[in-house]
């Protein structure tokens, strides 16, 4: 799994668009107009500083794995994987702002919005989001076999979009303070989070060309895992170390927020979660040994502490 998080890391750090790339944030204008072409400060460093706040790059790193399941030349497919960190990027910058969640930090830092303003924070997510779209469709892969890229790209838009992500969202944040309801609790796991992990999955093996078999494993793979994920954020805002996390513990609480352990209590949650998790390993048996590091990867997300 080293080999797929340093590549993207690598690719993510060294983006043209991003550079150069000041060492501190640059918050204002620079003194002369942005030359053609280029991404104008204080945006480009907005985005730069979301971009690269640590984490665990996992909607990547599931792309690159899940192409490299179909085909050996798995770095033809970081285009695509450093989009899915952007979407995902974006969608935290916004996530974060005082109209949503007001969170002062993620991943152990402060906050875009906290560094750069709100309305600098909307745009750097904006920003990043058309960028994802742009270095997909300006990827060696895309002229390559534009077919199997197409199909990718479109994946990727429909789990990020109105009747993916954004759906979950928008359920996530109307129903605040409402009684907490099992068929709502699930629609907002399985788009909210599970639609953007299992993005990756199938937009790696569609651009890999492979089977309706293999991608109808991925596809329950990948909503296994993101349940069984979201179940366990859910916990560890309850019963998480704060250091660890890097962000504020039981804000899912305050907010009234409608969360697995609120609808099904904790004891319950911890079982449904471990249950998903088995769902995603047994999902991959059609690839055999191949799937041995994602069936390993969904095995961890019970025990993971941040």
């Amino acid at each position: 799994m080293k080999q797929y998080l340093d590549a993207v890391q690598n690719a993510l750090e060294t983006m043209d668009l991003l550079l150069p790339n000041p060492a501190e944030p640059v918050t204002m204008p620079e003194e002369a107009a942005p030359a053609p072409g280029q991404v104008p400060q204080p945006l480009r460093s907005a985005m730069r500083y979301s971009l690269l706040l640590p984490g665990k790059r996992i909607r990547p790193v599931l792309l690159l794995m899940a192409y490299h399941l179909a085909q050996e030349d798995w770095h033809t497919a970081i285009p695509y994987a450093c989009a899915l960190e952007m979407i995902h990027t974006y969608s935290l910058i916004h996530d974060d702002l005082p109209a949503m969640d007001d969170d002062a930090f993620r991943r152990g830092k402060p906050t875009n919005h906290r560094v750069y303003g709100e309305g600098l924070a909307i745009l750097a997510g904006d920003g990043l989001l058309n960028m994802a779209y742009e270095t997909m469709l300006s990827a060696p892969v895309t002229l390559e076999r534009p077919g199997e890229a197409v199909a990718a790209m479109e994946e990727i838009a429909r789990r990020a979009g109105v009747r993916g992500m954004i759906a979950g969202q928008v359920l996530d944040v109307t129903l605040e303070g409402q009684p907490p309801r099992a068929e709502y609790v699930e629609y907002i796991h399985e788009h909210k989070t599970a639609d953007l992990l299992t993005a990756p999955i199938v937009a790696g093996l569609k651009l890999a060309g492979a089977t309706e078999e293999q991608l109808e494993a991925g596809r329950l793979y990948g909503l296994n895992l993101g349940l069984a994920f979201q179940i366990t954020d859910d916990l560890l805002d309850l019963e998480g170390d704060v250091a660890l996390m890097g962000k504020e513990a039981g804000m899912d609480a305050q907010r009234g927020k409608m969360t697995w352990p609120a609808v099904f209590g904790v004891e319950k949650a911890r079982e449904d979660a471990k249950r998903c998790v088995d769902k995603a390993i047994d999902a991959l048996g059609c690839f055999g040994k191949k799937a041995d590091k994602l069936q390993a990867l969904a095995a961890g997300i019970i025990g993971r502490k941040f």
